[in-house]
């Protein structure tokens, strides 16, 4: 259960990454791993659902663009990716990392030398976000005027 929840976290990391910043951490590297494409990189769209407050009802957001991409391993190991864009490569890359991830031979080095500092940049972003929708927050309350009775 612990390796899944390492995977979701990587997986999704890589997801929200922008591409020129995951392309910047991967390329000092040096890396060059054999694999074959078992899905090449396609495109597609997607139907966004919300829920109001996060409890409501469930109502159609939308539509997005979504690309994925199965890359495999010469040892049988399989690596996935979906990411919100039309980057192929990006999704090409995402998926190489996380077949990558799963092997004990590569998984410190990229966790150190890319999870890691991309997620506390994205964790970074988040809360820079927060601290702007909190500086607008509009509390709202009633006075009370006396008793109605």
């Amino acid at each position: 259960m612990e390796s899944l929840k390492a995977r979701q976290h990587w997986l999704s990391v890589l997801a929200h990454c922008q591409p020129e910043t995951l392309l910047t951490h991967w390329q000092p590297l040096d890396l060059h791993p054999e694999y074959e494409l078992l899905r090449t990189p396609e495109t597609g769209l997607t139907r966004l659902q919300a829920r109001m407050g996060g409890t409501g009802r469930r109502f159609i957001l939308g539509d997005t663009t979504v690309t994925r991409a199965v890359v495999r391993l010469p040892d049988g190991i399989c690596g996935y990716s979906y990411v919100m864009s039309r980057n192929k490569d990006h999704a090409e890359l995402c998926a190489l990392m996380d077949a990558l991830l799963q092997q004990t031979s590569f998984s410190e080095l990229i966790q150190q030398r890319i999870i890691t500092p991309l997620a506390a940049a994205h964790q970074e972003k988040l809360t820079l976000r927060a601290r702007e929708v909190a500086s607008s927050r509009v509390d709202f309350f009633t006075l009370v005027r006396g008793d109605n009775e």
